[in-house]
């Protein structure tokens, strides 16, 4: 627990500079202000200082952590490489291969541990490309199955081929997920504004899963990316089909959150927006 303290003036709490000598110190932040920034909570932030990931650079007069922007760093690291599986153990020795620790796993320890995660991922993904395979071939058997005379077999044939229409190209895969929101009711799915989604065309992207949704982070600092997601954003706020998307400036870059059972949606937009040319 921090130990108290009467509060300094705000003058003088948390000074970029020493006051002796005028010098710049390195920027330093608290221990709330570290975990705000990496959007975790500051008991989290304390377990991983517990098992060695991180520690401060020094105390304050107060008593106080203060940590220095290579925690930062190290949080937004852990934090990637959480989203994408890795176990603390494993994040452990990424970051003594880093520092090049004697701790360090020897022998291609570290290109081991991403290669079985590069696999499991692989494995989960081959059983849902079997899983759509072999939807897909149970949707066209069972349109074969309709009367060849009746109306329907037309019309659920044109369902088939909206549903199954996976057929590589971008401009295919653009139009399957634009049909994708129209059925689902997503307003996305007639968005015109062309000159918005040149903006964000073709930039590098972060996405993961959240509990309840998708977060997407476009790693620039650009104002012009933050403000066509938050037009997208905007254009989104009344969608019934899932919640108003959250647009937020962060350490990293630009961060766009939806949330709702819809909103892969938006992860197909975005990944569909990433492999378009700028």
């Amino acid at each position: 627990m921090e130990r108290s303290a009467p509060r300094r003036p705000a003058s003088t709490r948390g000074s970029a500079a020493d006051s002796s000598s005028g010098a710049a110190r390195p920027r330093e932040f608290s221990i709330g202000a570290l975990a705000r920034r990496a959007r975790i909570a500051t008991s989290v932030l304390r377990y991983y200082e517990k098992e060695g990931l991180l520690k401060p650079v020094r105390r304050s007069a107060a008593g106080y952590r203060l940590y220095g922007a290579e925690a930062e760093r190290t949080l937004l690291f852990i934090n990637r490489a959480k989203r994408l599986g890795f176990s603390l153990d494993d994040i452990r020795q990424f970051l003594a291969a880093g520092d090049g620790s004697t701790t360090a796993p020897r022998g291609g320890g570290v290109a081991r541990i991403a290669e079985e995660r590069f696999v499991e991922i692989e494995r989960r993904l081959t059983e849902l490309l079997v899983l759509r395979h072999e939807l897909e071939a149970f949707l066209r058997e069972m349109s074969d199955q309709l009367p060849e005379a009746d109306g329907a077999r037309r019309l659920y044939h044109r369902l088939v081929e909206h549903v199954c229409g996976h057929h590589g190209s971008a401009r295919d895969e653009a139009a399957s997920l634009r049909s994708l929101m129209n059925r689902m009711g997503c307003g996305l799915g007639s968005w015109d504004r062309r000159e918005v989604l040149d903006v964000l065309r073709g930039h590098h992207i972060h996405l993961w899963r959240e509990p309840d949704g998708y977060s997407v982070l476009i790693p620039e600092q650009d104002a012009r990316i933050g403000k066509a997601l938050q037009q997208i954003a905007a254009f989104e706020a009344g969608c019934a089909a899932h919640s108003e998307p959250q647009v937020e400036a962060t350490g990293e870059g630009w961060l766009f959150t939806a949330r709702g059972d819809n909103a892969f949606l938006f992860a197909q937009f975005f990944l569909a927006l990433e492999q378009a040319e700028a």
